[in-house]
């Protein structure tokens, strides 16, 4: 069974390695959503794979540091790019999360990028 929660932060970054005059170059900001995605058995007792308030509070800490944070400041996030986002947030998450089988994170409604892990990447 696969289960996720979404979060919605603002951030602001700034990509230090695209060609010269790239947009992206510039310091921007987002309104960054994030989807956090579960697998694991369905519980007989509970009907769930994992509450979502636990998921909320497995997130909060790794929330409380980005949300309206300049994202080149957090340590792992020197080239904040989405696909590095959603990989700093695997390596942070995963020990608190064993079920965790995805991050996706949307920096535009038309873009983001999506990590399932080291071994499936």
């Amino acid at each position: 069974m696969d289960i996720f929660k979404v979060f919605t932060l603002e951030a602001a970054h700034r990509l230090p390695n695209v060609p010269e005059g790239h947009k992206c170059a510039r310091l921007h900001g987002h309104s960054f959503r994030i989807e956090i995605h579960l697998s694991g058995p369905l519980d007989p007792h509970t009907g769930m794979v994992m509450d979502f308030a636990d998921v909320k509070a497995a997130f909060k800490p790794l929330y409380d540091r980005l949300d309206h944070h300049y994202l080149n400041d957090i340590e792992g996030l020197d080239n904040p790019t989405s696909e590095r986002i959603a990989e700093w947030i695997w390596d942070h998450l995963k020990p608190a999360l064993p079920l965790l089988s995805q991050v996706v994170v949307h920096e535009t409604c038309t873009a983001g990028s999506r990590y399932r892990g080291p071994s499936a990447n």
